[in-house]
């Protein structure tokens, strides 16, 4: 009998010991994961709680949330910094450009310029140095964006009116008739209708919308191409684009657009069933 107890205690004791090693390598899985998911800048990562105890549960959630709150941090910081390295771009070009321009533009006038060999060569001048002015300017709206007004709008009505304006396409919008959301009308419309003309260059066909929580935070997905994680992770940098005729600066306006009504623009770790590619918008809680 004795025997079989200790037989029995033996048994439990290694039992335990298995279960633990099992445990700490489970522990240091997730713990290399997280150290990955870091390195890359990848702070979407949410690891599942599913056979941890209490307390690393605890952990493992607040680990989650707060790779979430690093992404946001992220977020504001990029805006801030590209915001004034444009600024200081644009001026220093404009700076440079403008005497070039003015210049070039009165020996055009000139008679004796008219109709000589050098004209040819000073148009150009002139005409290259318009056209970067020009294309300067229009990123300026980078750092110039009008401050919102904000009103009341009813989520489900407002995308509604986004889908009338692209009715090729098939919408799902799966919004409760009472949600509201206190934003700028016209600066959200243009964000939604970024997002719509990215997703019709992906070749989506269907647009999903919907609220995924008491939040208000929506998930608006696509089904056109899989972005993929090297190009993900920098889709909201200004200028970045893999199109060859697109400008790189709609993802990132879009989230500065929302910022500034304190809202922020992120692109789902994994999109939503039935979709290739899903956004997050919700309110900044920074």
């Amino acid at each position: 009998m004795t025997i079989v107890i200790a037989a029995t205690v033996c048994l439990v004791i290694i039992s335990i010991l298995i279960w633990n090693y099992r445990h700490q390598c489970l522990l240091r899985d997730r713990a290399r994961l997280m150290r990955d998911a870091m390195r890359h800048r990848d702070f979407s990562f949410r690891l599942p709680t599913k056979g941890l105890l209490f307390g690393e549960k605890a952990l493992q959630n607040a680990l989650n949330d707060m790779g979430h709150e690093i992404e946001k941090l992220v977020a504001h910081n990029e805006v801030e910094s590209w915001q004034r390295l444009t600024r200081v771009l644009t001026h220093e070009i404009m700076n440079a450009t403008t005497p070039i321009r003015s210049i070039s533009q009165a020996y055009l006038a000139l008679p004796d310029i008219k109709d000589s060999p050098y004209e040819e060569g000073i148009r150009a001048i002139y005409d290259t140095s318009t056209g970067l002015a020009t294309f300067v300017n229009s990123y300026r709206k980078m750092t110039q964006l009008q401050e919102p007004v904000f009103k009341e709008l009813e989520v489900a009505n407002f995308c509604r009116s986004i889908a009338s304006l692209y009715s090729d396409l098939k919408w799902e919008i799966k919004i409760p008739p009472s949600m509201r959301l206190r934003a700028d009308e016209s600066m959200l419309r243009q964000v939604l209708i970024n997002l719509t003309k990215n997703a019709i260059e992906a070749d989506a066909k269907t647009i999903g919308i919907e609220c995924v929580d008491t939040q208000g935070a929506l998930l608006i997905s696509n089904d056109g191409h899989v972005i993929p994680d090297d190009v993900a992770r920098e889709i909201f940098i200004p200028f970045f684009t893999t199109k060859h005729s697109g400008s790189g600066i709609g993802l990132s306006l879009s989230r500065q657009i929302l910022l500034k009504q304190g809202l922020l623009l992120s692109l789902a770790e994994r999109p939503q069933r039935g979709y290739n590619v899903t956004f997050i918008l919700e309110k900044d809680k920074l």
